[in-house]
C-alpha cells in the first residue's frame, strides 16, 4: 500500500514542478513542456486510479487504465525527440514573484483555522506554521530587496547618465532645500561651454559625450569637498558651494580653468555666472533667473569676432602651395553669376568663401590620384567622391567656416538627386553649391587634363544646356551662360582666366 501510494505523490510533486515552470513563462510553455505536462498528468491519473481500485480489490489487467502508462511515456518521449527551443530568459518581477507565496500562506492559514473546529493531526499544524515562516522570510526579501530598488532608482534619477554628476532635479531639490532650511551663505555658480558647438559638429557626437565627460570629471575634481556639481543638460555645468567650505572665488577660478580645452583645431572655453544665496536671491527661480542672466552676460562680454580672414588664408595658402590651379579658380565667376541671382550681403559672404576652398578636401588625396594620366576606375572615383566631405571636416575646424564646411560638402549634389554625398535634389542644394558646381563643370571642361585635352567654350556650355534639369540647375546654367557671353563680348579669353583676376 505504501509503495502504491508512493507513485501519485511522486506523480504530483513533479506535475507541481511542471506547473510552475508553465507560470513562470506567463502560461506560454512551449510544445516540450508542453507535452511534459501532458505525460505527467497521464502518469498521476494512472497511478491515481489504481491506487484506488488496488484499495479496493477492482483492479482488472487489461483494462483501459493500463493504457495510460505507455501513452504518458510516449508523450514524455516526444518531448525529449523535439529540437531544441531557443533559450529564453525568465525574469522573476511582477505578480509571478507573489502568487506562489500568497497562495501557500492562504493554504496554511485555512489548514489552521480548521484546527480550530476540527482535530487535526499535529504534522499538518508544524507544516502550517513553517510555510507561514517561509513566506514571511520571503516576503521580508522581497520588501528589502524592492527597498534597494527604489535607492537605486532614486540615485538614477538624480544623477546624469552620461558624466556621473548630479543633474537638474537634482540641484533643483538641492537649492529648494537651502531656501527652506538655511545654512548659511552659498554660491551657485552656473557654466555653459563655448565652442563646444563646433567642436561636436567637427569630431561627431561621440567625441562629444567624452569630451563632456572628460570636463566633467575635471569639474569634479576642482570643486572638490568645497560643494556639489552638477550638469543640466547639453553643455550647461553648475556648482554649489558654501562659503564655509571653501573660498568662491578660488573654486570658481578653478572650475572655469576646469571647463577648457584646446587642440590644434579646437577651442573649448566656459563662460560663468554666479549669485551668492540668500544675499542677491532667496528662491530657487530667482536664484537660476539671476545667474543664467549672468553667465550670457559673461557670454557676451568674451564673445570675440571669429577670424574668418586668418582662417581662410591659412587654408589658401596651403592650396597654393600644393596645387596652385586649385586656388580661387572659380571665385571671379561665381561671384558674377551670384549676382545676378540675387544673392547678397552675409550670403554672398558664405558663396565667395566656398567657391575659394571648395577643393580644399583634395589636399588629402595623393598626387598619383588627382594628375592619374587616365580616367579613374571605380574604386578610384569613389576615393575622389570623398574629397567633399573631407572639405567639410577640415573647413569645420575652423569655428568661423562652419557655413562655409556645409556649402562645400553639397557642391556635387545633383539637380535630379543622383550626386553626391547626400543625395540632396533641387532646391533642397544650397544655392551657393549650385553656383559653384556649374562653374566648375565648365572649368574642368574647358580645362587640359592629362588623359585628355580641353574642349571649346561653345561645347562646354553646349554640354552644361544639355545637362541643365538633371545635373545641373537650369536657372543657375542660364545666369552661367549670360555671364559668359558677357565676358565673351568684353573681348576676355576665357572664364577661368577672369575668375582669376
Amino acid at each position: 500500500m505504501a509503495t502504491s501510494l508512493a507513485y501519485p505523490v511522486g506523480d504530483l510533486l513533479l506535475l507541481t514542478l511542471v506547473i510552475g515552470v508553465f507560470a513562470l513563462t506567463g502560461w506560454r510553455p512551449g510544445a516540450v513542456w508542453g507535452l511534459l505536462g501532458v505525460g505527467l498528468a497521464g502518469l498521476a491519473l494512472a497511478d491515481i486510479l489504481f491506487l484506488w481500485l488496488d484499495t479496493r480489490g477492482a483492479y482488472a489487467e487489461g483494462s483501459l487504465l493500463d493504457a495510460l502508462w505507455p501513452a504518458s511515456a510516449l508523450a514524455m518521449g516526444f518531448a525529449a525527440w523535439r529540437p531544441p527551443a531557443r533559450q529564453t530568459t525568465i525574469r522573476l518581477e511582477g505578480r509571478r514573484v507573489h502568487v506562489a507565496p500568497a497562495a501557500f500562506a492562504l493554504i496554511a492559514l485555512a489548514v489552521l483555522a480548521l484546527g480550530q473546529f476540527n482535530p487535526i493531526h499535529t504534522l499538518a499544524v508544524v507544516l502550517a506554521i513553517a510555510a507561514l515562516v517561509v513566506v514571511i522570510a520571503r516576503m521580508s526579501l522581497a520588501f528589502s530587496q524592492n527597498l534597494q530598488l527604489l535607492d537605486a532608482a532614486n540615485v538614477q534619477a538624480h544623477t546624469d547618465a552620461l558624466t556621473g554628476l548630479a543633474n537638474r532635479r537634482a540641484l533643483m531639490a538641492d537649492l529648494q532645500d537651502e531656501v527652506d532650511h538655511g545654512k548659511g551663505r552659498a554660491v551657485v555658480l552656473l557654466f555653459d561651454l563655448n565652442g563646444f558647438k563646433s567642436y561636436n559638429d567637427a569630431f561627431g557626437h561621440p567625441a562629444g559625450d567624452a569630451l563632456l565627460a572628460r570636463l566633467a570629471g575635471r569639474l569634479r575634481n576642482a570643486v572638490g569637498e568645497s560643494g556639489r556639481t552638477y550638469r543640466l543638460g547639453g553643455d550647461e555645468f553648475c556648482a554649489f558651494v558654501r562659503h564655509s567650505a571653501g573660498d568662491p572665488r578660488r573654486v570658481a577660478a578653478s572650475a572655469i580653468a576646469a571647463l577648457a580645452q584646446r587642440g590644434e583645431a579646437f577651442d573649448v572655453s566656459t563662460s560663468c555666472g554666479q549669485v551668492t544665496m540668500p544675499d542677491e536671491a532667496r528662491d530657487v527661480a530667482g536664484i537660476l533667473g539671476l545667474a543664467d542672466r549672468r553667465l550670457y552676460d559673461d557670454k557676451g562680454n568674451s564673445r570675440k569676432r571669429p577670424d574668418i580672414r586668418g582662417s581662410r588664408d591659412v587654408l589658401l595658402k596651403v592650396l597654393d602651395e600644393r596645387e596652385p590651379e586649385l586656388r580661387g579658380h572659380l571665385l571671379g565667376v561665381a561671384r558674377a553669376v551670384g549676382e545676378r541671382l540675387g544673392v547678397t550681403g552675409s550670403a554672398m559672404d558664405e558663396l565667395v568663401r566656398s567657391a575659394e576652398l571648395h577643393d580644399v578636401g583634395k589636399l588629402a588625396l595623393p598626387d598619383s590620384l588627382l594628375d592619374a594620366p587616365r580616367a579613374l576606375d571605380e574604386l578610384e572615383r569613389q576615393l575622389i567622391n570623398q574629397h567633399t566631405i573631407i572639405g567639410e571636416r577640415i573647413l569645420a575646424a575652423a569655428p568661423a567656416l562652419v557655413p562655409v564646411a556645409k556649402t562645400v560638402r553639397s557642391t556635387h549634389e545633383r539637380w535630379d538627386g543622383t550626386g553626391y554625398p547626400d543625395g540632396l535634389a533641387s532646391t533642397g542644394i544650397p544655392l551657393a553649391a549650385r553656383i559653384i558646381f556649374v562653374c566648375d563643370a565648365y572649368d574642368a571642361m574647358t580645362s587640359d587634363r592629362p588623359y585628355r585635352t580641353a574642349t571649346s567654350r561653345e561645347e562646354a556650355l553646349a554640354e552644361l544646356r544639355r545637362c541643365a534639369g538633371s545635373q545641373f540647375d537650369p536657372s543657375v546654367v542660364e545666369v552661367f551662360a549670360d555671364v559668359n557671353a558677357d565676358a565673351a563680348r568684353a573681348h576676355v579669353p576665357a572664364l577661368r582666366g577672369a575668375a582669376r583676376t
